[in-house]
């Protein structure tokens, strides 16, 4: 008799992959993989309507028919690797990205993207935020290796066509006579908590900027690539801004008695 986690991962196994090797354990009416059968059905078809739920607006834009294929073959290629069924899809939008017809949409990936985080972001939750007075605890040293740590219903998205506009357009529920999607290089910050969502653009180096900050990178270090960006580029009021928004929700330096504010 197989021990319980090799009954699972057999169980799991034959129902998500389809494998074989269950068939000696079943038991029970006339024929059981009939009942198998059922359960992997049911499988597939409830994680591809979840995974289509997380992006109607992809759907809006591509249509269902791409969108659904498209869900079916990923539920079956790359099944769930986390238990939690919400961080589901985030390699989708290249997926979709990729499938035959897609091309005729250059944008679908970035798209895709940007409607997964906002799904994302929407279950965020502020954490309390330093204000610019905590700058004051701060000596020359501390800010020399300084880490800044961002709201975590805060993302940063690059890319070279204007997706946010597509995005409120399809949350307008409207339908304009005429729609002309540029392609240009946008930087967005996308924040949201508790349900509320909101983006903005940004200019290059202030995106470069709190992008880095974000993905962890020093204060100075994120200001050298910010100044890289651009020439005119004022560290000093960008962190002044950063603070005075509220996205930052402690700082950290080896020079800090604590570790951090």
């Amino acid at each position: 008799m197989p021990v319980l986690a090799d009954l699972q991962k057999t169980m799991r196994d034959a129902v998500v992959l389809g494998a074989s090797g269950l068939e000696s354990l079943l038991v029970g009416g006339t024929d059981p993989r009939a009942r198998l059968a059922i359960h992997q059905r049911q499988y597939r078809a409830s994680l591809t309507s979840a995974l289509v739920e997380r992006f109607p607006a992809t759907v809006w834009l591509a249509g269902s028919s791409l969108v659904m294929e498209a869900a079916s073959e990923f539920v079956r290629t790359r099944p769930p690797s986390r238990p939690c069924i919400a961080e589901y899809g985030d390699e989708f939008p290249e997926f979709v990205a990729q499938r035959p017809g897609a091309s005729a949409i250059p944008y679908l990936k970035q798209f895709a993207e940007l409607e997964w985080h906002l799904g994302r972001l929407a279950l965020a939750i502020d954490r309390p935020a330093l204000g610019i007075r905590d700058l004051a605890t701060l000596t020359t040293a501390a800010l020399s290796d300084a880490k800044v740590v961002i709201q975590p219903g805060v993302h940063y998205l690059q890319a070279d066509w204007a997706i946010d506009e597509l995005i409120s357009l399809y949350l307008s529920d409207r339908a304009p006579e005429r729609f002309w999607l540029q392609h240009s290089d946008v930087w967005l910050e996308i924040r949201g908590v508790r349900g509320r969502l909101h983006w903005t653009r940004l200019a290059g180096a202030d995106f470069t900027f709190r992008a880095a900050l974000a993905a962890g990178e020093s204060l100075p270090d994120a200001a050298l690539l910010a100044l890289q960006t651009d020439a005119a580029f004022d560290p000093g009021q960008a962190l002044l801004d950063v603070l005075g928004e509220g996205l930052v929700v402690a700082i950290h330096s080896e020079h800090l008695e604590r570790g951090g504010v």
